[in-house]
């Protein structure tokens, strides 16, 4: 048995339903999901939007769909948005890029999950560490993150 990351440890300490699945380091959304056993669109990337000083944002975005600037502008009813580079991500969540999750982060930033992956039963969230995968029910994760859903995605290439 693996030692346990934050996250894996988070999440069992919520009581949500969950299975780790260990892979080797995926270097896109594509193999990650193809790794895992999973279609794209139920892997969930965790993008951190920077809306303030010191005030964050978790976005879960599936594979296959990007982020919509001007949707999540408006969902948070600001002007500007920015992403944090590796450093200060790695420094406003304890997780390096590639393993960046809610679950288990140093600090509970609000989350947005977007309201596409609610059509599956089953989505993967990273763990916490490069190859480290939390499968769960979207519903689940929802509830243990309080995470507001929300279309703030548009397809890849439209």
């Amino acid at each position: 048995m693996t030692e346990p990351t934050r996250a894996t440890a988070a999440v069992d300490a919520a009581g949500v339903p969950f299975r780790v699945v260990r892979t080797e380091r995926a270097h896109s959304a594509e193999e990650s999901a193809e790794l895992q056993g999973i279609e794209l669109g139920a892997l969930l990337r965790t993008i951190v939007v920077r809306r303030g000083e010191d005030d964050y944002v978790f976005v879960l975005v599936p594979g296959g769909r990007r982020f919509d600037w001007p949707k999540v502008r408006a969902h948070l009813g600001v002007k500007r948005l920015s992403l944090p580079d590796a450093d200060e991500a790695r420094e406003v969540t304890g997780y390096e890029r590639g393993a960046i999750t809610p679950f288990g982060a140093t600090r509970a930033w609000p989350v947005i999950v977007d309201a596409s992956a609610m059509s599956r039963e089953l989505v993967a969230i990273g763990g916490g560490a490069h190859g480290v995968n939390l499968h769960l029910a979207p519903t689940d994760m929802i509830g243990a993150l309080d995470a507001e859903v929300v279309d703030v995605t548009v397809p890849d290439g439209g």
